[in-house]
């Protein structure tokens, strides 16, 4: 007995009305992201590992997913090689690609290969899937789609100010209600100073960042564990635990880090941005959280998040601003900032808020009866019409009975039948039945158009 076929955990197939509302949701990003002058690309879902690792952190290299050489892999390695079953250092010797982990480093990559090619600042947008070694669960996919918008070669914080109104114009058009968190890296350095662990900030970024998921006693407890002394922990306390306006939340900061210049460089950061985005005003809420930390290492400035307000899920949307990426790569001193929509997690908000707009969802408008050659051919030309007029329809290819056609039409929650028999083709008109009212009409194809159109 043949094995019952299956897919790898974590990934998922999707059929024709789940690739609609997917379809949807990139499109939509795709609308947003044109009208602010960003311009798609796309890369290898290859990458060499020495492009991938050493830049997601020491927990983000063990989630990426490496290739095996191809060829005679094995041969190359000695005896003693393969029975020391070192996983580690057999993949290095085992694979020279990986699966890309996000988008942002091929980003960054394509940016120093096609540097010369590049108008500067150089806004670009990639909507493409990513791979990560992760446990699947509810919202976390091991394959999964990021849809990206970065801007490169400009420091201003103004890129930072047009990718909220991006997020708030996106989330509005989904009519998804979420909050926008907000926070900067130089703010997070800075309070590692003042509590004199600034050699900790990466440990305390991850651990601060863990903060809504684990809760503040475990938070507390990982920072035991990565050696920061009880009198730190005392001291991150009413931080982490800071609340009020964001003007409120900022004045109280700017007290904590008056000995901070990375940290006060930070505050002034988040002024700005929020006193710009004030004027603009966003439909959705904007807070600043001083928790929020985001992961990634290679964040230097602002950052964001976003979670829906109306249905659990994790972070639906993040970025920030990496001022070092390029120079990973050969190419220092050149800015960027982006964010990056997550797509997967968007699709299961807007399932289960039920979000999606009836024309986005549904496929064919319009589906023509089948009674035969005659009616097939007198059919056929009023069909090709239809499309050049934008709507999608089609005609049952085999003459099977009206039962089983108009059962096809209901499966497929089509809204409209056109039905030609003999009086029909005699008078040079259809029968057009809507499907909701069960309402008919005998009208001139030309009608048709207007009908359907509604």
């Amino acid at each position: 007995m043949a094995q019952k076929p299956s897919i790898p955990k974590g990934t998922r197939d999707f059929g024709p009305l789940e690739m609609a509302k997917r379809n949807y949701i990139f499109n939509t990003i795709k609308e947003v992201y044109s009208l602010y002058g960003f311009q798609q690309i796309e890369t290898p879902a290859m990458e060499t590992l020495p492009t991938l690792m050493g830049k997601y952190g020491e927990e983000g290299d063990k989630l990426l997913f490496k290739v095996l050489n191809s060829g005679d892999y094995i041969s190359r390695l000695s005896d003693e090689e393969l029975t020391s079953r070192n996983s580690l250092h057999l993949a290095t010797k085992l694979c020279e690609k990986g699966l890309r982990y996000d988008l942002t480093v091929p980003f960054a990559r394509y940016v120093v290969m096609h540097r010369d090619e590049l108008q500067l600042p150089f806004k670009r947008y990639q909507i493409q899937p990513v791979w990560r070694a992760d446990r699947p669960q509810k919202g976390r996919y091991r394959e999964f789609y990021q849809c990206d918008a970065d801007v490169v070669g400009s420091d201003s914080l103004l890129n930072e100010v047009e990718l909220m109104q991006i997020i708030d114009t996106v989330f509005t058009r989904f009519g998804v209600r979420v909050q926008i968190k907000i926070n900067d890296r130089k703010i997070l350095t800075g309070i590692a100073e003042v509590i004199g662990q600034a050699d900790k900030i990466v440990d305390i970024t991850i651990a601060i960042d863990k903060l809504d998921k684990i809760g503040l006693d475990n938070v507390n407890e990982e920072f035991r564990n990565d050696g920061i002394g009880e009198d730190a922990i005392t001291k991150l306390q009413p931080i982490l635990l800071l609340s009020g306006s964001n003007e409120e939340k900022l004045n109280t900061i700017a007290k904590v880090l008056e000995t901070s210049d990375v940290g006060l460089k930070g505050v002034e950061e988040m002024r700005s941005i929020l006193k710009t985005l004030d004027k603009v005003g966003l439909k959705n809420e904007l807070q600043l959280d001083l928790t929020l930390a985001r992961g990634l290492n290679y964040y230097t400035g602002a950052i964001f998040e976003v979670k829906a307000l109306d249905t659990p899920m994790g972070s639906i949307t993040g970025g920030g601003r990496y001022d070092n990426l390029t120079g990973i790569f050969g190419m220092p001193g050149l800015s960027g900032v982006g964010i990056s929509f997550g797509a997967d997690r968007i699709y299961d908000v807007l399932n289960a808020l039920d979000l999606y707009p009836k024309e986005a969802v549904n496929s064919t408008q319009v589906l023509f009866i089948n009674f035969g050659e005659t009616e097939t051919a007198y059919c056929l030309p009023i069909i090709a019409k239809l499309r050049e007029a934008g709507i999608r329809s089609e005609m049952y290819p085999d003459d099977a009975k009206m039962k089983k056609q108009m059962a096809y039409a209901n499966a497929k929650d089509i809204p409209f039948v056109a039905l030609a028999g003999e009086n029909e083709i005699n008078a040079g008109k259809i029968t057009l039945k809507n499907m909701a009212s069960g309402e008919q009409s005998l009208v001139l194809p030309e009608e048709m158009i207007t009908l359907i159109k509604g």
